[in-house]
């Protein structure tokens, strides 16, 4: 495993488990496959509705607690500062945890303006030692912009869509010259077409790997920090085995080349949900 120190000083694993879209009585056994291939760092989330079945895995886990990295995130309905303080106990008492290592705002929602008081909750949090680590998802640099001059603390990352068909290489740059890292969110372009791409496959017949390998690398290769979802269990491992292998400078820059600017999900600044 590849592990990044984030700007607070905190040590997290590169490559993490994602269970979005994971029914909580699946995301016990799920959680549970990926702890045994080595994963340590597990992403969750309120509105994901599987903390209960996370929490059961950890809980079951021969790893001890404080060898896992565990991240949860406040919903949009759920912003504005006592809310978030409370959504965030109700996150803990599901996990059945004492502390969440990485406590995340799940979107800005700019229409409903709340997500400076957000932060300024999850700023309480850190400096209660609730959680170690604070950070946003699905920022944009003028959200990002807005935090710096009105919060105290500086987010540790932001988790993104990032994929070969949208490389978000701006707000990469942002983030980098401000010392966050970036989390990559359906890495893998949600096994949409990006696994099918000539260049991919290319790539992934010469190294002797599948595309999911190599978009996967590709990721840490970029420096971002990477969280692929599956309840397969040979997915589960495939998407593990990442780490024996490096793509040449060529095979990045071949990839780098396949940016689209094309989404799956929505651009942050118009959705509105709650």
């Amino acid at each position: 495993m590849n592990f990044v120190t984030l700007n607070n000083g905190l040590k997290m694993p590169q490559l993490g488990f994602g269970v979005w879209q994971v029914e909580d009585e699946q995301a016990a056994a799920a959680v549970a496959k990926a702890i045994e291939v080595g994963y340590t760092s597990i992403d969750t989330a309120m509105i994901y509705k599987n903390e209960i079945g996370v929490g059961k895995a950890i809980k079951q886990s021969s790893v001890p607690r404080e060898q896992l990295f565990i991240t949860t995130k406040v919903w949009n309905s759920d912003q504005g500062y006592d809310n978030t303080l409370r959504a965030f106990d109700e996150s803990l008492e599901r996990l059945g945890l004492d502390y969440i290592d990485l406590y995340l705002i799940h979107w800005p929602t700019p229409q409903f303006d709340q997500y400076v008081d957000t932060y300024k909750a999850l700023e309480r949090l850190y400096q209660d030692g609730r959680v170690k680590a604070i950070g946003v998802c699905n920022f944009e640099i003028e959200h990002l912009e807005r935090l710096f001059n009105e919060c105290e603390v500086k987010p540790v990352l932001n988790q993104i869509e990032c994929h070969p068909y949208l490389a978000q290489n701006e707000l990469k740059d942002f983030c980098a010259k401000h010392d966050i890292f970036v989390e990559a969110w359906s890495p893998l372009d949600q096994g949409g077409e990006v696994l099918k791409d000539e260049v991919i496959v290319k790539i992934a017949e010469a190294q002797g790997k599948t595309p999911a390998q190599v978009v996967l690398r590709w990721h840490l290769q970029n420096n971002s920090i990477v969280i692929p979802k599956s309840v397969t269990p040979s997915r589960i491992e495939e998407n593990f085995q990442v780490f024996d292998f490096e793509l040449s400078a060529n095979e990045m820059d071949e990839i780098n080349k396949l940016d689209r600017n094309r989404r799956k999900g929505p651009h942050p600044n118009e959705l509105h949900v709650r």
